[in-house]
Order: structure tokens, then C-alpha cells, then sequence
């Protein structure tokens, strides 16, 4: 495939990334029985969610060469988790409409960097998952399973077949629920259920997304904390392995931040399981990811650049930048 040696201007407003070191977290579903420690209980791991929830709000449409590109940058500055595209209709989110061809990509070309790599894809419902599946088919020997990358005592010598982990999201709240995915909050639940037990059956990390836990643009700021914890109680029964918590409208404050986190512990939800999203619209981003650090929190999402936004979320905009997160 020609490649263009250059990204956009308009991608390229941000500063370079250092190289990271290893990032390491802890969950029954990543660890080997046995393998685990104190130590590394206490490292963070980052999510680079920016050539997925970054560019899917651009309006000017992203060549795929440069969306590789930007993937491939990434994963050179030794980040070990990426969010590389969404298998979602493209009539709502046109950006993600070649999503297939980036999977077809990562898993037939080595992608240089210097920690094995983890790759997420959303897929909200079965059609997504069917199509995601339906590459990986063609494809089973480039990747690792949960159960190889599990049972594996030491990093394999580059190159690195990475892993592919499937995401669904759901939302705090009835109102977002249906502006996002055109369903109930219950609905959505049922829909799930059937991704996450398919996406196990075939051996893939499940990630769950939590939408606006911290303020939701059509309902406000006030959003129930149990209700949430109830949510993401219901998404681990499922079989997720992952619960990644949205402060999508980006209205989250310290205070409130904690006492969402403290709900969820009160739920017998570790914080393990638990991960961070925070966007930046009123700069609270970085506060509340000390916040969350503090309370045990080990993983957080973040995009180069502080791209992003959310094309159902009026006012949102990007989320924390990763250069910020790091530095």
C-alpha cells in the first residue's frame, strides 16, 4: 500500500510523545495465575484512544494511509495499548467506515514497537462483532488470544503478534442512551450480553465503556452513582473484563469523582477492573485523574493531542491529551 510519509497539519498541533516505559496493570483477565505482584499492581497503564474516539469527530474525512500512519507513530513511542477504529454504522459515524481494512492491517503487517501490543475495536452490537470476527477468520494465526497471551512467562522476542480486544458502550443515563444507541439503557444491556459472551467464546478481551458517569448533556451534571455501579455490576456478570468509566461531557469535578469511584467500591467493583476516560472541556481532566489515582485507579484512556469528542455529546470536546497524562 502507498504510503504518505507525512501527517496533516491539523494532526500534527501536538507535541511528540516521549518514549514510555513499560505500562502494567493488574486484573484477573491480563494476569497469569501466580505471575502477579505489589509492584506491579501499582503501574498505570495507558489507553491511546486517539485514532478511534480522536478522529471520529473530524469532519473532513481521514485517509486511511494517514490513520495507519498515526497508529504506527503511536506505537512507536512505546505505548502498548491503542484504540484503532469502531465497527459501527457508517452512516452515524462516517470516519470509522474502513475500520475493517485497519484490522486487516495491524494483522498482516508488524507494527514496530518495543512492548507487545494490545489493539481495541468497538463493537456495540452483533453485526459489529460479526464484522470484526469476520476479519480475524481470515487471519487466525496473526494475533494472540487471552488464553495465549495468558499463559505466556515471558515477552516474546519482536516480531510481536499483538492482541485484539472488542469494546461496547453503554450510558449512565436513559437520555444518552437513546441519542447514542437508539435504545434504553436496558435494551442496550440485552444487546451487550450477546456481544460480550461471542467476543469470549472466541477467546477476546472485553472492554465495556460507560458513558457521561459524570454529566450528561441532556440531563445535566446530577448523575446517579449507583445507577452506575448497578451498569457496570451488570456488565461484569456479563463477562466483561474491563469497565471504563466516560466522563464524556467532560463536566466532572474532584469531589464528584470521588464519590462515584467510592459508590463503586461499595459495590464490591475492584479498582482493578476499573478504568478512567476523562475529556477536557473544562479542564478538570488531569485533577480528576488525581483524583482517581489516589483512590487505586491504575488505568486511564487518553488521545494525542487531546483529539477527540463525541459526535452525540453537543459541546464536548477532546479528551485529556496523552503528552499531558504522561508528563
Amino acid at each position: 500500500m502507498a504510503r504518505p510519509t507525512l501527517l496533516p497539519r491539523h494532526l500534527l498541533r501536538f507535541r511528540p510523545l516521549p518514549l514510555l516505559r513499560t505500562r502494567l496493570f493488574a486484573t484477573a483477565s491480563d494476569t497469569a495465575p501466580g505471575s502477579g505482584s505489589a509492584q506491579r499492581d501499582n503501574r498505570v497503564k495507558i489507553v491511546e484512544v486517539g485514532a478511534r474516539d480522536g478522529l471520529q469527530n473530524e469532519k473532513k474525512t481521514i485517509p486511511l494511509e494517514t490513520k495507519l500512519q498515526l497508529i504506527e507513530r503511536l506505537a512507536k513511542t512505546g505505548l502498548t495499548n491503542i484504540e484503532a477504529g469502531a465497527f459501527v454504522s457508517p452512516k452515524w459515524v462516517p470516519q470509522m467506515n474502513n475500520s475493517s481494512d485497519i484490522l486487516s492491517y495491524l494483522l498482516t503487517h508488524e507494527i514496530s514497537s518495543p512492548h507487545p501490543l494490545t489493539f481495541s475495536f468497538l463493537a456495540p452490537n452483533a453485526k459489529g462483532l460479526s464484522a470484526a470476527t469476520a476479519v480475524l477468520e481470515k487471519y487466525p494465526n496473526a494475533y494472540e488470544s487471552v488464553t495465549q497471551r495468558a499463559i505466556r512467562s515471558a515477552p516474546l522476542p519482536p516480531p510481536h503478534k499483538p492482541a485484539l480486544e472488542i469494546a461496547v458502550f453503554a450510558a449512565a443515563t436513559e437520555s444518552f442512551s437513546q441519542k447514542n444507541l437508539n435504545c434504553s439503557v436496558a435494551e442496550s444491556l440485552e444487546r451487550f450480553s450477546e456481544v460480550i459472551t461471542k467476543a469470549k467464546e472466541a477467546d477476546l478481551r472485553v472492554r465495556a465503556y460507560i458513558s457521561v458517569v459524570l454529566g450528561c448533556p441532556f440531563e445535566g451534571y446530577d448523575v446517579n452513582p449507583h445507577r452506575v455501579a448497578e451498569i457496570a455490576t451488570d456488565l461484569l456478570e456479563m463477562g466483561a473484563d474491563e469497565i471504563a468509566l466516560g466522563d464524556t461531557t467532560g463536566m466532572g469535578t474532584a469531589p464528584r469523582t470521588k464519590e462515584l469511584l467510592n459508590c463503586l467500591t461499595s459495590a464490591g467493583i475492584r479498582n482493578e477492573d476499573v478504568a478512567m476516560h476523562f475529556h477536557d472541556t473544562y479542564g478538570q481532566a488531569l485533577v480528576n485523574t488525581a483524583v482517581a489515582l489516589e483512590h487505586g485507579i491504575r488505568t486511564f484512556d487518553s488521545s494525542v493531542g487531546g483529539l477527540g469528542g463525541c459526535p452525540y455529546s453537543p459541546g464536548a470536546t477532546g479528551n485529556v491529551a496523552t503528552e499531558d497524562v504522561v508528563g
